[in-house]
């Protein structure tokens, strides 16, 4: 069999020619090492172990079964198990939002198809997308407006109703089928679209949409939504005037121009004057220069020098305008057009917003505005110039870590006498009975993770107020759990004014404190550097040490040689209880998987 690895990289090469159709993409799910590959992907995420519909997990991996599915994609009679509905809470509104759970089989079948998609699509995609891909982030995405929506006089915020809901099937086939010339491949994503779900224990159809929570949704979605993309390319390229720049207004010129001129008469005449006149014209021309640094120099809304630029995470956009609000109002309404002709989507009117960019607009949990502060500095350069004129700013809103604080049930408000509001740190019920260092670990997780999602605010800053209110309240769990005082928790824990608790390991004790890293701005607060590079295929290359323990034929567990080995998995090991010897090997290996004998495995499971 073909090394995926090798494979996925070879899709990956002939992709970048756009012209090029693909085929005999199906004969790629008759290999057994793409399942292993996927199921290396998947195993450790959180949902893996969520049983579908039909009550399976991934749980039981081995060769049999990865037979068994190759065997029903060879015969045509493989259809994906309904998918199983739940609902999870949408933030900041009282809405859900459904997820669906699909069955082991299917989130295996579904990682090789999203593998060979993404393969396939990744190197077209545009690199104003950044939603649900390698490499890419909300940072990403918001670095990529403060670059290049400088100087943007209007925001259209775009906001697509019930998007992952309203996609049409027929649409996502015919897109697919441009790049794609292989039936069985196409059938397999159809089947996929209409497997349906189950809720209340009463079968559903799907009519339109992409299931939310399944492997293939993510790329599909990017395909859907790439048309926007392309779009939105060629309407800029449309829109844009030639002009490299605005026109210097009238009254900045005519400052320049008398600043130059008394500058220049002043250096003809100045042997002839006396001190006092020196004195007199040096005053004259700082503030001549003064009137012409106070000076806006460019025309504001200049009809010769139109730009437009767009970011997307997803379903959400972004569009900047350097241009008339009724230019943005013509956008706005365009890409509406657009999207109910081409895609078979609706934009909502209350959510799609134009707003001026002196203001604030709401993008990934950022608020979004463009400064307009005409104060001289010194650039790097060494030259005096308004170094934040037009600059994007990102600001974290304070209702965020605010909302935050109250979800975690850290914090009420109080309203003083004079109509003020008080932070009340509050102690959190529900981590009184966990050890200090759980309690610890938990309070530090949520700052650091916090900090680390709005690192690039140019306030980030505020989040030490998120973490001051937050580290009260862990004084009063930590004092709600001993029943005692909070400053006598203080007293007990604090060494050198740093909270610290001391926890046993293997290695001995050790100590840890509360988050103490600082909440400075950081320039990027990824990883990656280079925002359209492409799948690196290291994760890939790696050995798979799953499927080599598969391929030793010795059960862990009886040490029996066995040919037809499967992995036991389980979702967490602290919800491992008992003392069976199963539970007593995985504890002391610290290990999810267990690599059994199908007897063993029908002795966990009964």
């Amino acid at each position: 069999m073909r090394n995926p690895t090798e494979v996925l990289k070879n899709l990956m090469e002939k992709s970048k020619n756009e012209t090029y159709r693909f085929q005999r993409l199906y004969r790629n799910l008759y290999n057994p090492e793409f399942y292993w590959l996927a199921y290396k992907n998947i195993y450790a995420n959180d949902g893996s172990m969520t049983a579908g519909a039909d009550g399976t997990t991934i749980d039981g991996m081995g060769n049999e079964r990865i037979e068994r599915i190759i065997l029903s994609l060879k015969d045509r009679s493989y259809h994906p198990k309904p998918a199983r509905r739940e609902y999870i809470a949408k933030k900041n509104s009282s809405k859900k939002r459904p997820l669906g759970i699909q069955s082991g089989d299917d989130k295996l079948v579904q990682e090789v198809v999203k593998m060979i998609l993404e393969s396939i699509y990744e190197p077209v995609f545009s690199n104003k997308s950044h939603g649900f891909r390698p490499n890419r982030s909300c940072q990403t995405a918001l670095k990529q407006i403060q670059n290049t929506f400088t100087g943007a006089n209007w925001f259209v915020e775009g906001d697509i109703h019930a998007c992952f809901d309203s996609f049409d099937h027929h649409v996502v086939i015919d897109l697919l089928k441009k790049r794609i010339d292989d039936e069985a491949f196409i059938q397999l994503i159809w089947k996929f679209l209409k497997a349906g779900y189950m809720e209340q224990w009463t079968f559903n159809r799907t009519y339109s949409g992409v299931p939310q929570g399944s492997g293939v949704s993510p790329v599909l979605a990017n395909i859907y939504l790439h048309e926007l993309d392309k779009f939105m390319g060629n309407y800029a390229e449309n829109f844009n005037t030639e002009a490299k720049k605005k026109h210097f207004s009238t009254a900045y010129k005519s400052s320049v121009g008398k600043a130059y001129r008394y500058r220049k008469k002043g250096r003809e005449i100045w042997d002839s004057l006396s001190d006092e006149e020196k004195k007199i014209r040096c005053k004259n021309l700082k503030e001549l220069e003064m009137i012409e640094k106070s000076t806006t120099p460019y025309v504001y809304n200049d009809s010769n020098y139109k730009r437009v630029q767009y970011t997307r995470y997803a379903d959400d956009f972004i569009i900047g305008v350097i241009g008339s609000k009724a230019d943005a109002e013509a956008i706005k309404k365009d890409v509406k057009i657009f999207l109910q002709k081409a895609l078979k989507l609706e934009m909502s009117d209350t959510k799609t917003k134009v707003t001026h960019t002196g203001n604030r607009a709401r993008f990934l949990g950022y608020d979004i505005t463009v400064s307009r502060v005409q104060t001289l500095q010194k650039a790097s350069n060494g030259r005096v110039q308004r170094c934040q004129t037009g600059v994007v700013k990102l600001y974290v809103p304070r209702e965020k870590w605010v909302g935050k604080l109250i979800e975690y049930k850290a914090m009420k408000i109080k309203i003083n006498e004079n109509g003020k509001e008080r932070f009340v740190a509050l102690h959190r019920g529900k981590l009184v009975n966990q050890s200090d260092i759980e309690i610890l670990a938990r309070y530090n997780a949520e700052v650091r993770g916090l900090y680390n999602y709005y690192s690039i605010a140019n306030d980030s800053f505020k989040i030490g107020r998120f973490a001051n209110v937050m580290k009260y309240s862990m004084y009063k769990t930590f004092a709600c759990k001993y029943k005692t005082k909070v400053h006598e928790i203080k007293r007990r824990y604090c060494r050198n004014e740093l909270f610290t608790v001391a926890y046993g390991t293997r290695q001995g004790m050790k100590t840890t404190t509360f988050y103490r890293d600082g909440y400075k701005r950081k320039e990027c607060a990824t990883k990656f550097d280079n925002v359209s590079e492409l799948p690196q295929f290291s994760k890939y290359a790696k050995t798979n040490t799953l499927k080599q323990r598969v391929e030793r034929h010795t059960c862990e567990l009886c040490q029996k040689d066995c040919r037809n080995l499967v992995i036991h998995q389980v979702k967490k090991l602290k919800d491992l209880k008992g003392n069976t010897e199963w539970v007593l090997l995985m504890r002391k290996r610290r290990r999810k998987t267990l690599v059994v004998c199908p007897e063993c495995h029908n002795l966990i499971h009964s």
